[in-house]
């Protein structure tokens, strides 16, 4: 297993996860999909170095984003140092292999060697599975509201309950 950087030569299979994603989710949480996704946010993600994959015998196994600041949806909480995970989707051949814990082991010592506070996700709808799972992974729920601000996000934000997930990081 190896975490590394996307690069544009993933574009495809990152956009057809992300397809496989919000079939998913149909199937399991239909209230809430996410929409496609717009490329040149991929794109740039990818050559900011925020877009990583996890590989297992050279295939992509699962593909995640981070940002470093995620004003309107942590509204009051813009200011602290964080890494925001977003956007995790696991090859349906991997499913069942607890990525996202991987993916927390790897966001504590990414976001140690960068001198974050935290490490932030968040996800909408009540899904109390996937809050359930997250938890498990270390994450503490701090909670669901509906975003003041969704002007520019997602469409998959706009009038909707958003769980908000975060680790504080001990040094």
């Amino acid at each position: 297993m190896t975490i590394t950087n996307s690069t544009k030569e993933d574009l495809s299979e990152i956009f057809r996860l992300y397809g496989l994603a919000t079939e998913y989710q149909r199937i399991k949480f239909p209230d809430n999909l996410w929409p496609e996704f717009d490329e040149h946010l991929i794109t740039t993600e990818i050559s900011e170095n925020r877009q990583f994959k996890l590989l297992i015998e050279n295939k992509i196994a699962c593909v995640w984003a981070i940002s470093y600041s995620d004003p309107q949806i942590w509204e009051g909480s813009e200011n602290d140092d964080a890494i925001y995970i977003h956007r995790i989707a696991t090859n349906p051949d991997f499913r069942g292999n607890n990525f996202v814990r991987k993916i927390v082991e790897w966001s504590i010592a990414f976001a140690k060697e960068r001198k974050k506070d935290f490490i932030r996700m968040d996800t909408c709808g009540n899904n109390v599975r996937l809050i359930n799972h997250y938890i498990s992974c270390g994450f503490t729920f701090l909670g669901m509201k509906k975003l003041k601000n969704t002007l520019g996000l997602p469409s998959h934000y706009h009038n909707a309950d958003v769980c908000f997930f975060e680790i504080k990081l001990d040094y």
